[in-house]
């Protein structure tokens, strides 16, 4: 089923607008949601990862494009990019459970159902940020409304499986989510979720102290490729070479802007 939207003209636009309005599907999230074997599943999460907003009361919300939102403002994938990454190792993650519950423990998983989770379960969050000088804030969209009751209540509006909407209903969990994984299929999606934001903040956290603890302050935006390589550089050159790694970073994002500035 396809939801047949409101005629633009007609509606107030909030948010960050794309250029030439159009966010064609990027090519990491394409190569995963190809994997979706049923159509009406695929082509639903192609719609709706095309075309993240959401219409509340005559207002279209937008928000930061999936390349350049965060998928949190601090703890986790806290830097341009961070959503596209956080999503692609859900996806990962799931996968493999998949494989360990049909292969190791002989059990029956809808895979489209996981894939699917894992790719739509934040897709709103860039929605619910927005970048400030030093970091990121939350919009007043997100203030009102937290990332995941946005998405169930588009699935709601889409008329899509009630088991899908589970799956984003519950990665949180029951402790700090609205209800707890009574599927297998969110259950992976939910387990898939922590795993991933808990080693990507553990590692960002590292790496913060370590900037802070060498140079006296850190890096604005740390990336996790960033983070993984002043960890890694403290691991086998000790803390003598961290200072030297994070001004090699600093003068490769020199280069980057300097680049793209001429």
């Amino acid at each position: 089923m396809t939801w047949l939207l409101k005629p633009r003209e007609k509606l107030k636009m909030v948010g960050h607008v794309l250029e030439g309005e159009e966010n064609f599907l990027n090519s990491r999230l394409r190569k995963i949601v190809n994997l979706i074997t049923d159509d009406n599943t695929r082509e639903e999460v192609i719609e709706i990862v095309e075309n993240p907003q959401i219409h509340i009361g005559g207002t279209v919300y937008v928000g930061l494009s999936l390349d350049t939102s965060p998928a949190g403002i601090s703890r986790h994938h806290s830097y341009p990019g961070g959503f596209l990454d956080h999503a692609a190792a859900c996806a990962k993650i799931a996968i493999t459970l998949c494989d360990v519950v049909s292969k190791v423990y002989r059990g029956k998983v809808n895979r489209d159902l996981v894939i699917a989770g894992a790719i739509l379960h934040d897709i709103f969050k860039p929605l619910s940020y927005q970048r400030e000088a030093k970091g990121y804030s939350i919009t007043a969209l997100g203030d009102r409304i937290d990332h995941s009751t946005l998405i169930t209540a588009e699935l709601i509006r889409r008329e899509l499986p009630l088991d899908l909407i589970h799956i984003v209903c519950a990665h949180h969990g029951g402790h700090a989510g609205s209800v707890w994984p009574r599927t297998v299929e969110a259950l992976i999606c939910h387990l898939a979720d922590q795993a991933d934001s808990q080693l990507n903040g553990e590692v960002l956290r590292a790496a913060r102290y370590l900037s802070r603890a060498t140079v006296g302050e850190e890096l604005d935006f740390m990336t996790s490729e960033e983070a993984f390589e002043i960890v890694n550089t403290k691991t086998v050159e000790g803390w003598a070479a961290v200072s030297e790694v994070i001004e090699r970073i600093r003068q490769r994002r020199a280069g980057k802007t300097t680049t793209s500035e001429s």
